[in-house]
């Protein structure tokens, strides 16, 4: 039986997931989406053209590919029936778990509402739904994919659910859709997406049994988890390579190598701690240059010099294997550049990850700077410092970086 490979995000999202999803899984038959919803953002350019993913598998550019939206996605079918729209002949490499919770309009009108309410102590979610959708799977009041298939009744399931909570609903400015209009709405998802839905822990669990070569997706960053992320600055689910497991049925044995992807720096978007960010010419300088604005929001991402502290952190949280380095070119022509490779806490000298991040500050050091690394296509060819960069990167993570992205291209991935 063979295992199945994963790729996860070692920082705060955003890392080029995508990309190197795309990249690779050109040697794979299945990429499958363990957890997230449409808060995701992954975008691939293909020969100048960009594609921008939040529910659909990044597989899902190869047509040979089996793409599969696990149990542990909380599903927008508005948004995933727009996704699908963009693509051909989809039936038989698309896999929707019967399982997935349904993410509806009311629960982005709920996430708003609430986050409004928050005022100055906003957390800067997306207000796609994802943490209402959550929270109804958790409370055990939650609807799934597979409920979509009768319609008629998911209606009524849902009239009573809204019924049951008007409270709520009048108290945050929420308004319920009226039963013509969801039933619809319901009726429309169905004729859709039904060709789709099925039990995909079963479909997975033969592929790997055919000898099948599998790749699990990750979504959002390792710094997000629910658990081990900055908390409550972080995202509902889990983010981290165990989260692959209960988000797809696997048993952790099934797990194969895990590849972690990395910026060259560091952003993360909306509130929440950030040691090494710089709000200087050089943070506005990486925002320009890698065009640091969400795939999902918008939102400008805050930028700042690459922590090896917090990286050192997910690479044990996830066991990862070896990293994949994106968006190196983004430094070029920078005088010199600073790795953080320990934090000032309390006083003292730490080289761990603490649970108040917020009162960690970064100790760098610095590495001059490089000219280019665009379109180079091994790792003996860049730059003597670009080169220096990342052996400090390996020593202080403990993680060799064995792909190393030098533009947003496909092509340009240098793999050692």
């Amino acid at each position: 039986m063979r295992k199945a490979d994963l790729v996860v995000g070692a920082q705060w999202g955003d890392e080029g997931k995508g990309k190197i999803v795309d990249m690779l899984a050109q040697d794979y038959d299945m990429v499958c989406r363990s957890q997230g919803g449409h808060n995701a953002g992954h975008t691939i350019w293909v020969d100048g053209v960009r594609y921008a993913l939040h529910l659909m598998p990044s597989g899902v550019l190869h047509k040979r590919i089996v793409n599969v939206i696990g149990n542990g996605v909380v599903v927008s079918p508005e948004v995933l029936i727009s996704e699908m729209a963009q693509f051909d002949g989809l039936e038989g490499r698309l896999f929707i778990s019967d399982r997935a919770h349904l993410n509806l309009a009311h629960h982005g009108m709920i996430d708003k509402a609430k986050e409004r309410l928050k005022g100055d102590k906003a957390i800067g979610t997306t207000g796609k739904g994802i943490g209402p959708t959550y929270a109804d799977k958790i409370s055990r009041c939650g609807r799934r994919v597979g409920e979509l298939l009768e319609p008629e009744r998911l209606c009524e399931a849902l009239i009573h659910d809204f019924e049951e909570n008007k409270a709520i609903f009048d108290a945050l400015g929420v308004k319920a859709p009226g039963r013509d209009e969801l039933l619809n709405e319901l009726r429309h998802y169905k004729e859709v997406l039904a060709p789709f839905i099925t039990n995909t822990t079963r479909l997975v669990w033969s592929a790997l049994d055919a000898g099948k070569k599998v790749l699990l997706e990750g979504a959002q960053g390792t710094l997000l988890d629910i658990d081990h992320g900055t908390y409550p600055y972080v995202t509902s689910s889990n983010t981290i390579s165990a989260g692959a497991c209960t988000g797809l049925g696997l048993n952790p044995k099934e797990i194969g190598e895990v590849v972690g992807v990395i910026k060259a720096y560091t952003t993360r978007v909306g509130f929440g701690p950030f040691p090494s960010e710089d709000k200087s010419e050089a943070g506005d300088k990486m925002c320009e240059i890698g065009k640091e604005f969400g795939t999902t929001t918008g939102r400008r991402r805050r930028c700042g010099w690459f922590d090896a502290v917090s990286v050192k952190y997910a690479a044990r949280l996830n066991a990862i294997d070896k990293f994949a380095l994106m968006k190196l070119d983004v430094l070029d022509g920078f005088e010199s550049v600073k790795i953080c490779k320990a934090y000032k806490y309390k006083g003292e000298i730490i080289d761990y990850f603490p649970t108040d991040l917020e009162n960690a500050a970064p100790v760098y050091e610095e590495i001059e700077g490089w000219d280019s690394v665009k379109g180079i296509a091994s790792f003996e060819e860049l730059p003597k410092n670009a080169q220096k960069y990342i052996e400090r990167i390996e020593a202080i993570t403990g993680v060799k970086v064995g792909l190393i992205s030098t533009s947003p291209e496909r092509k340009d991935t240098i793999v050692r």
